[in-house]
């Protein structure tokens, strides 16, 4: 476990973003930076954290487990579907394919749940039995396993702005996507979800929900962004969810569910200022996090000192030969 005066040490000089003339034009999403040179794609994952489609604050080593995470789950999931990795130079930075992004994010839930207003859970407790055009049973719970995986598509928000939901006939009809893309876009969701599910159980897991982002590139549907990490995905212990379903409690979580929890505890869901981040969230985010890639891919996170802009500079440079 990395302790909590290691995490606060690097807190005022974690990654809060990049500057790299040499790569040219800056492009910023919600938590990576993202440059476009040679024809390829150079990601920088921050330690930007968000949630609620917010910005909220820095934790440390947040970007490299992300980034380290995703690119052990695209080596796992390329028999199912290509996927845009070319290489990992730094922990933090990953240099990919330049894809055409699919303006859709594809949302995979197996359970009931969620404390956010995009979330099936927000709007089964507020009555709803159709959403996303999908229907709902009566007398479900909070946290319940739903009895098959469903898909909930939405808009991909830049940052500051919301996802919006979206249904299959709106994405067809609309033509947001080509309809034998999205068809096999919803088909890889479900594979991509399944051995999420499988590998998360064999470390007693659960994969509750997740997140993907595809491209095209020379006409193929290929996986982008990232998969399966505490920043797309939800994770509850699995030997005490059902103890803690049945008493009405919140499951044991590994993801940032904890965090938007705590923001909804102090009234914030997404508009408005958002209250600061305390050190005794960062610590316990940042352990959350580190944990959950430890578990996992059974290997030690290993930390390091800030500020890594130059590391990451000098990574990059050679991996480009520049």
């Amino acid at each position: 476990m990395v302790g909590a005066t290691t995490i606060l040490a690097q807190k005022e000089k974690a990654l809060l973003d990049t500057s790299f003339s040499f790569l040219g034009e800056r492009q910023q999403g919600k938590v990576r930076d993202f440059y476009s040179y040679g024809g390829q794609r150079i990601t920088i994952t921050t330690d930007r954290q968000s949630a609620f489609d917010q910005v909220l604050g820095l934790i440390p080593f947040k970007g490299s487990v992300l980034n380290e995470l995703a690119a052990w789950w695209f080596y796992k999931t390329r028999h199912i579907v290509p996927n845009h990795m070319i290489s990992i130079p730094d922990p933090n930075v990953l240099i990919s394919d330049d894809c055409q992004a699919v303006p859709v994010e594809m949302i995979v839930r197996g359970y009931l749940s969620g404390a956010t207003k995009t979330s099936i859970w927000h709007s089964y407790s507020q009555g709803e039995r159709t959403i996303y055009g999908l229907k709902f049973p009566e007398g479900m719970v909070k946290n319940q396993q739903l009895p098959n995986p469903v898909i909930t598509p939405t808009t991909h928000a830049a940052a500051g702005s919301h996802d919006e939901r979206l249904t299959r006939p709106q994405i067809v009809e609309q033509q947001i996507v080509p309809k034998e893309i999205y068809e096999e876009m919803e088909r890889v969701s479900l594979e991509l979800f399944d051995v999420g599910q499988r590998e998360a159980k064999k470390h007693g897991l659960i994969l509750v929900d997740t997140k993907y982002e595809f491209g095209i590139l020379d006409g193929k549907l290929v996986l982008i962004d990232e998969i399966h990490t505490p920043d797309s995905s939800r994770f509850w212990k699995a030997d005490s969810y059902e103890d803690r379903l049945k008493a009405g409690q919140e499951p044991d979580n590994f993801d940032k569910e904890f965090l938007r929890l705590w923001y909804a505890n102090q009234g914030y869901t997404g508009d408005g200022v958002p209250p600061r981040m305390t050190d005794e969230l960062i610590v316990q985010v940042a352990q959350r996090y580190i944990e959950l890639y430890e578990t996992l891919t059974g290997q030690t996170f290993e930390v390091y000192e800030y500020p890594i802009n130059s590391r990451i500079e000098i990574a990059i440079k050679q991996e480009l030969g520049l």
